[in-house]
C-alpha cells in the first residue's frame, strides 16, 4: 500500500483549485502526466483520450468567448489548461493497441456500431481523464477539473478537422489556497455502496 502522505496529495487533501500562483507548467511536466496516464487500463487497450494543452494567450484568447461566466477569471489565470477529449474514432488505432486481435476495430466500425463506438470512447476518456487528475497531483501540481463551457463551439475552434470531442476542461498549475472553497461534506460508504 502506498503511504498515507501519498494518499492524501491524490484524495484526502486534494482539492479542486479556482485560482492559481504563478508558478509556471513546463512542457516536461506535461509528458510526464501523460507518460503515466498511457499505463491505465481501457477496454481493449483501446485509449481514446485526446488532451490539448492551452498553455498560450494566443490559446486562451480562442477559448476565453467559449467559457461560461464563471469560469473565464480561473482559466485565463491558469498556467495551463488541459481540453480533455475523446476520439470517436479511436478504433483506427487498435490494429496496434490490440495486435493480439487487429479485427476488434470492426466492433466499432461497422454500420450501425456508431452508437456503440461513441459510448465506448466517452466511457474510457473518462476513465483515461481520472488517471490523468491523478497523475497530475503525483507530480506536483494541482487541478481545477470543469464543465461551464459550450462544446460545439470549442469542438469547433479546437478540434476541427478531427473526430475528436470534448469532454470536460482541467485547469493545471499550482493552486492557490486562499482561493479555495469551504470543503463540501462526501456521501458515506452506506449512502453510496451496496452489496449484492
Amino acid at each position: 500500500m502506498i503511504s498515507d502522505s501519498a494518499l492524501d496529495t491524490l484524495f484526502r487533501q486534494a482539492r479542486s483549485h479556482n485560482g492559481w500562483l504563478p508558478h509556471p507548467v513546463g512542457e516536461a511536466q506535461l509528458r510526464q502526466i501523460y507518460e503515466l496516464v498511457k499505463w491505465g487500463p481501457t477496454s481493449a487497450n483501446c485509449s481514446p483520450m485526446r488532451v490539448l494543452f492551452v498553455r498560450t494567450d494566443q490559446g486562451r484568447e480562442r477559448l476565453r468567448p467559449l467559457l461560461s461566466p464563471g469560469n473565464v477569471e480561473k482559466t485565463m489565470t491558469a498556467p495551463v489548461t488541459a481540453i480533455i477529449g475523446f476520439d470517436t474514432a479511436f478504433y483506427r488505432e487498435l490494429p496496434r493497441l490490440f495486435p493480439h486481435n487487429p479485427a476488434m476495430q470492426d466492433n466499432f466500425r461497422a454500420p450501425g456500431k456508431e452508437a456503440h463506438a461513441a459510448l465506448t470512447a466517452f466511457r474510457n476518456a473518462s476513465l483515461q481523464a481520472g488517471y490523468f487528475i491523478l497523475a497530475a497531483r503525483a507530480i506536483g501540481l494541482d487541478c481545477g477539473p470543469m464543465s461551464g463551457f459550450d462544446a460545439e463551439a470549442l469542438d469547433k475552434v479546437f478540434w476541427a478537422g478531427t473526430t475528436v470531442k470534448t469532454n470536460f476542461l482541467c485547469n493545471l498549475g499550482h493552486g492557490d489556497p486562499t482561493k479555495l472553497f469551504a470543503r463540501h461534506p462526501r456521501l458515506s460508504f452506506e449512502q453510496a455502496c451496496s452489496f449484492a
